[in-house]
């Protein structure tokens, strides 16, 4: 099994210099992260939230591939719908030349309608412009000589995409999805999958299974790894610790709901198996129920992206499903 983060810094608005002490805070702890060996960290993209969540990833996924040497950057996922794709394929063919080709574009269509409002596009229109963006950011990435483009809602003439990314033939590409209509067009179109943290153990073995059975069917080569479950973690001590942490569960729940889930019946926190909450000793059964369907490739989210928590992971759960992880985290 193999680990990576996902989310990113929050920050708080109206105050610069909180802002910046969470920032330095989130860098911290994906350099620590490293250092335990986790392998990856996917960065979200929100706009106009309130909340302080990222807005800019490649921006950070920049700064971080200055700070570390070997994980994997990700964004999961921005939101092609937003984006000018010409500006957005030179951004991450950036990132991706500076960190010596450790990028992994996540990209997705958006669902909070508040923020295609505040963009004025129109949410209707997501996929259409989401098929339009990444057919021209391809094109970017692996036309030998200048090309021109003329879509629906983008035209490009005789332009050339500099520089080219470090990865050949670009960046892997990852797509968010949960229907089964999605997580087989991610398997056809080459993708690789992001399965969110709501879904049940079940749900989300049930979901990887037709992620590679579709591969499968196609003659595509088919790796664990092109898999990302995200969990929740939250580790606990005591009960009081546990009701704590079933408190912050039912809120991500309310915050994300239906729109994240993709379905299946929402749980009160005493039911839902699919965070890794509880005691480390619980937290490496419900992980070893997750291998045992198939999944290899865990996404911590941490609600309080504790460093802590990260060595705890490390030294407590990590030894018990993969040898390598307890040598490079006694390193």
């Amino acid at each position: 099994m193999q680990f990576g983060l996902f989310g990113g810094a929050r920050t708080k608005r109206g105050d610069g210099a909180a802002d910046s002490h969470a920032y330095d805070d989130f860098i911290a702890y994906v350099v620590e992260a490293e250092r335990l060996a986790f392998r990856s960290v996917f960065l979200v993209e929100h706009h106009f939230t309130g909340a302080g969540q990222i807005s800019a990833s490649l921006t950070l996924l920049a700064y971080l591939a200055a700070r570390t040497r070997t994980i994997r950057l990700g964004t999961a996922v921005i939101v092609l719908p937003w984006h000018n794709p010409v500006l957005l394929a030179e951004q991450a063919a950036t990132v991706d030349l500076l960190s010596g080709g450790r990028l992994d574009l996540g990209v997705g269509k958006g669902y909070r309608a508040s923020e295609f409002a505040g963009f004025h596009v129109p949410m209707n229109e997501a996929t259409d412009r989401f098929d339009e963006s990444i057919a021209v950011i391809r094109k970017a990435w692996t036309s030998p000589d200048r090309f021109s483009h003329h879509g629906e809602r983008w035209h490009f003439d005789d332009i050339v995409v500099e520089p080219q990314p470090l990865q050949v033939p670009h960046p892997p590409l990852w797509l968010a999805a949960g229907s089964p209509d999605s997580i087989r067009r991610a398997a056809r179109e080459g993708y690789n999958l992001l399965l969110d943290q709501l879904g049940s153990i079940d749900l989300t073995i049930e979901r990887a299974a037709l992620f590679r059975d579709e591969c499968q069917r196609i003659g595509r080569p088919y790796r664990p790894t092109m898999i990302g479950a995200t969990r929740a973690l939250q580790i606990v001590r005591d009960e009081a610790g546990r009701q704590a942490a079933y408190e912050t569960r039912a809120r991500v729940v309310r915050t994300i709901g239906d729109l994240a889930r993709g379905g299946g019946p929402l749980l009160p926190p005493e039911r839902d198996d699919a965070p890794l909450l509880g005691t480390p000793a619980e937290i490496v059964l419900r992980l070893r129920r997750l291998q045992a369907g198939g999944i290899e490739n865990i996404l911590l989210v941490d609600p309080a992206a504790s460093i802590a928590s990260l060595q705890i992971f490390a030294s407590e759960i990590m030894p018990a499903l993969s040898g390598v992880y307890a040598e490079a985290s006694q390193a």
